[in-house]
């Protein structure tokens, strides 16, 4: 995790001095600081996960508003089952292996 460093930042002419405030007539407060690397890398995740969040429920409400024909409720569980395995593959982590997904027998 990235490390915050604590410093100071004038309100005027935005200086920015560590660890403690000049003598000066600036007037500092207090601010916080993190490493860009390490703010590109998070807002980077964060953008990612928003993304899988969106696919994931356009897919969601795809299935909530979806009521298949009389006699075709197979037929489109199983496209919706594709189409979710389609999406969790276009979504999943490169160390997440598509084939550890169980595909499981619905049948009674």
């Amino acid at each position: 995790m990235a490390e915050i460093v604590t410093a100071w930042q004038c309100i005027g002419c935005g200086r920015i001095e560590a660890p403690q405030p000049c003598v000066g007539v600036c007037q500092d407060r207090r601010v916080a600081f993190v490493d860009a690397a390490a703010f590109r890398e998070v807002v980077g995740r964060a953008e990612q996960t928003e993304r899988r969040a969106e696919a994931l429920l356009a897919l969601a409400r795809r299935l909530a508003a979806t009521t298949p024909r009389e006699g075709a409720w197979e037929a489109s569980f199983r496209a919706f089952q594709a189409e979710a395995r389609r999406t969790l593959a276009d979504l999943a982590p490169s160390d997440l292996a598509l084939s550890d997904l169980k595909q499981a027998d619905v049948s009674a």
